[in-house]
C-alpha cells in the first residue's frame, strides 16, 4: 500500500497518470482489467533465423505458424474432416485470395461450400483468438468486418437461443456476395492471432532472391524485433556508404546469382560495372567468380553467366581494395595483414603467405600497379562514385535500414531468453573477452554489445560530429570480417585464399572460443549472468552458424541451456545441412523447435495443398500452463496495477482531485 511519503515522492507522476484516469472509477476499472490481462496464457512466440532472401519459404512459416495453425486444424476437426479436407482448409487460410480461385473453379455448390467454411474459419478463429482480451482481438481485426467477426466469435450455435442469429450473419455475407472478402478477411485474422511476437535472430540479406520482399513482409507485420546478423550489418553499411560493404553486398549478390534484390528491389543501377567488366575482363574466363549453382545461375544461359562471372571478378579487385584502404586508416585493427595484394608476385603469379609461398590460380589483373597494388584506376573510381550514388539515392534501401533501426538492436531479452545473432567474443579460458571498438575503449560481453549497437546507429545519426561518425561507417567492415566482432568471431574471412589459391588449407577461417565452448553450461551461466538474464529456465537463442542435422549435430546445446536454430532457410545451405531451417515457438506450454523440410513453392502449396513437412521436437515443457503474469510483460502490469494503487490512494486522501470525464 502506498504511504504518505511515497505519494509527495511520486506527484509529479500521479500528475500525469491522472490524465490518463481522472476518476477513482476509470482506475479502479482498470486495475481490474490488467490483474485479469495477467490470468491469461501467455501469448506465441517465434523465433527466425538465417533467412537469407527466401521470402516464399518465409512467408510460408508465417502464415501456418511453424504448423501451429494446422496442429489447431487437427484438434478442432480431426475426428470430423478428411485429411484432404483439412488440407484444403489450412491452405485456404494461408493463401486465401488464390485458393478461392481454385475452389469458385471446381465447387458444384458453392453457397453449400461457403456455409460450412465459413462455420469452420470461425471456429479455427475463436480458438486462437481465446488467449487474447476481447480488446486486442478487437484491435486485430479489419474495419469492415470488425463487428460482425466479433459476434460471431462471441456467440456460439451451440446456444440454441442463438443459433439462428449466428447462421443468418454467415446466410447474410453469403447472399449479398461477401463471402469470398470475409473469408479472405477471417484468414488473415487467424494468420494475425496465431503469432504473438515474431524474433528474427539475424540475416534476411543475401543469397536469396527476395530480402527487399520481406523486408515490405515486416514493414506491415503486427509485432517483431531483429536481432541484427553480420549479412544485414553489411547491407546496413553499404546504405551508411562504406564502398567497401557495398562492394561485398554486390559481389554477393553475384556470386549467388541474385540481382533481383540490388536492381529490382533498390533499383541499384549495375550497367556502369557491367560496361566496366566487359572492358576490363573481356578476354578473361574468370573461372574462379563463376555464381553459385545453387543461387539463380541454373536459370542462366552461358552468355549471362560469362558476364555475371566478369562482374564478379571486376567488384571483387575493387572491394579488397577497398578494404585495404580502410585497414589502413584504422591500424588499430590489426587487420592490416588482410591486405593481400601486396604479397602477390604478379610477375610469376604466386603469393606468399605465413612464409610459404602458393600459386594463384589466375593471374590477371588489369587494373593493378603492382608498386601500390591497393589504389584504385581512374576508371575504378568513377565506377564506384556512380554505384556509391546509386546506394545513397535508395529511397527503398534507406527505408527498409530505417525499419531495421527501429525494429533492431544487436540483442535483446525476452521471457528470460538471450537473443542475438552470432556470438559472444570469449578469452580461450571462457571469461568475457574485452574488445577495443573506439580507440582506447574495450568492452566485453553486455556492455560490448550494447556500445556496439550505439556505434552503428551514430553512423546514422545527422547531428554526429564527423570523425566520429566516419568511424562508425567504417567500423561496418570490422563488424562484418573482424576477427573479434561478435557477428563474425573468426580469424578471418577468407574470400581472397577461396578466389585465388588452389590449396585449401589456406581457406580455413579458425573460429573463436564462443563456437569452441558454447556446449559448456558454465560457459553460458557466465555469459547470461552478464546479461542479467535470471531465473532457472534461462536461455540463449542464436543462429549464425547452420546446424549440420545431416551430420548428427544436435541444435540444443549447454544442457539445453543454448539453442541454435539457423537449420539453413537458404537453398545454398540445404544440401550441406540436410534440412531446410528452424523454428523456435515458445507458447504457454513450454519450448518448441520445428525442423522443416525444403519449401516447394507458394504455387505449389496453392494449387496440391502442400504444406512444409515439419517435425516438433519438444525442448522444455513448463510444469505449469505460463500466463501473462510469467512473462515480462506481466512484470510492466505489475508495476501498473501498483502506480495505479497509488493513485487511488491519492484520490481518497486527497493529494489529487478527480477530473470530470472529457465529453
Amino acid at each position: 500500500m502506498a504511504t504518505h511519503y511515497d505519494i509527495e515522492q511520486d506527484m509529479r507522476y500521479l500528475q500525469l497518470l491522472a490524465n490518463s484516469f481522472p476518476t477513482i472509477a476509470d482506475a479502479s476499472t482498470e486495475i481490474i482489467n490488467l490483474r485479469a490481462i495477467m490470468n491469461l496464457p501467455k501469448g506465441t512466440e517465434h523465433f527466425l533465423a538465417d533467412i537469407h532472401g527466401e521470402y516464399e519459404a518465409f512467408q510460408h512459416v508465417l502464415k501456418n505458424a511453424s504448423g501451429n495453425i494446422k496442429r489447431k486444424v487437427n484438434e478442432l476437426f480431426g475426428n470430423t474432416l478428411r485429411e484432404a479436407e483439412k488440407r484444403e482448409l489450412c491452405t485456404l487460410i494461408y493463401y486465401p485470395e488464390q485458393k478461392l480461385e481454385l475452389v469458385k473453379a471446381t465447387e458444384s455448390d458453392l453457397n453449400d461450400w461457403y456455409h460450412i467454411t465459413i462455420h469452420q474459419l470461425v471456429a479455427i478463429c475463436r480458438d486462437v483468438s481465446s488467449k487474447y482480451t476481447r480488446s486486442k482481438v478487437r484491435k486485430s481485426l479489419p474495419a469492415e468486418f470488425s463487428y460482425i467477426i466479433q459476434e460471431l466469435l462471441h456467440e456460439r450455435t451451440e446456444d440454441t437461443n442463438k443459433t439462428a442469429y449466428v447462421n443468418v450473419i454467415i446466410d447474410t455475407i453469403i447472399s449479398i456476395g461477401r463471402a469470398d472478402d470475409f473469408i479472405v478477411a477471417i484468414a488473415n485474422v487467424i494468420q494475425r492471432l496465431a503469432i504473438d511476437q515474431l524474433h528474427i535472430l539475424g540475416d534476411i540479406y543475401d543469397r536469396g532472391p527476395g530480402a527487399h520482399i520481406i523486408m515490405d513482409t515486416m514493414a506491415n507485420y503486427h509485432s517483431w524485433d531483429i536481432q541484427w546478423g553480420n549479412h544485414d550489418m553489411l547491407w546496413m553499411g553499404a546504405c551508411a556508404g562504406n564502398d567497401a560493404c557495398i562492394c561485398n553486398v554486390i559481389r554477393l549478390s553475384l556470386r549467388y546469382a541474385n540481382l533481383a534484390t540490388l536492381e529490382e528491389g533498390y533499383g541499384i543501377n549495375l550497367v556502369p560495372l557491367a560496361t566496366f567488366a566487359m572492358e576490363c575482363y573481356g578476354d578473361d574466363p574468370c573461372e574462379e567468380f563463376q555464381p553459385h549453382m545453387n543461387g539463380g545461375a541454373t536459370q542462366m544461359d552461358d552468355k549471362t553467366k560469362r558476364l555475371t562471372a566478369q562482374m564478379h571478378k571486376a567488384i571483387a579487385i575493387i572491394q579488397f581494395k577497398e578494404e585495404a584502404k580502410i585497414y589502413e586508416r584504422h591500424p588499430e585493427w590489426g587487420m592490416q595483414d588482410r591486405e593481400l595484394f601486396k604479397n602477390v608476385d604478379f610477375e610469376h603469379g604466386t603469393i606468399t603467405l605465413d612464409g610459404k609461398e602458393y600459386e594463384m590460380r589466375s593471374n590477371n589483373f588489369p587494373t593493378i600497379n603492382p608498386k601500390h597494388p591497393n589504389e584504385l584506376t581512374f576508371e575504378e573510381k568513377t565506377l564506384m562514385g556512380k554505384l556509391h550514388h546509386s546506394f545513397m539515392i535508395s529511397e527503398k534501401l534507406h527505408k527498409h535500414m530505417r525499419l531495421m533501426l527501429r525494429h533492431g538492436c544487436m540483442y535483446a531479452v525476452y521471457n528470460n531468453n538471450l537473443l542475438f545473432h552470432a556470438s559472444i567474443p570469449l578469452n580461450d579460458d571462457g571469461s568475457l573477452k574485452e574488445v577495443e571498438i573506439y580507440p582506447g575503449h574495450s568492452y566485453s560481453g553486455q556492455k560490448l554489445m550494447h556500445h556496439t549497437g550505439m556505434m552503428i546507429r551514430t553512423a546514422f545519426q545527422s547531428d554526429s560530429e564527423d570523425a566520429e561518425k566516419q568511424y562508425a561507417i567504417d567500423y561496418f567492415l570490422y563488424l562484418w570480417c573482424g576477427p573479434n566482432s561478435p557477428l563474425f568471431d573468426k580469424s578471418k574471412m577468407a574470400t581472397f585464399e577461396r578466389y585465388f589459391i588452389a590449396d585449401k588449407a589456406t581457406w580455413h577461417e579458425e573460429k573463436g572460443n564462443y563456437f569452441k565452448l558454447r556446449d559448456n553450461e558454465e560457459v553460458v551461466d557466465r555469459i547470461l549472468n552478464s546479461f542479467h538474464v535470471t531465473g532457472p529456465n534461462r536461455h540463449i537463442i542464436n543462429g549464425h552458424v547452420p546446424v549440420h542435422v545431416a551430420n548428427g549435430e544436435n541444435p540444443i546445446k549447454a544442457g539445453g541451456k543454448l539453442m541454435v536454430i539457423d537449420g539453413g532457410f537458404s537453398q545454398a545451405y540445404h544440401k550441406e545441412t540436410g534440412i531446410a531451417g528452424y523454428t523456435l515457438v515458445y507458447h504457454s506450454r513450454g519450448l518448441q523447435l520445428v525442423q522443416h523440410e525444403p519449401f516447394t513453392s507458394a504455387a505449389d502449396a496453392i494449387q496440391r495443398g502442400t504444406d512444409i513437412k515439419s517435425t516438433t521436437q519438444i525442448v522444455e515443457l513448463s510444469a505449469h500452463r505460463m500466463l501473462v503474469a510469467d512473462t515480462d510483460k506481466g512484470q510492466e502490469l505489475r508495476q501498473q496495477i501498483d502506480d495505479l494503487q497509488e493513485l487511488l490512494y491519492a484520490y481518497r486522501h486527497g493529494f489529487i482531485k478527480e477530473q470530470e470525464r472529457k465529453k
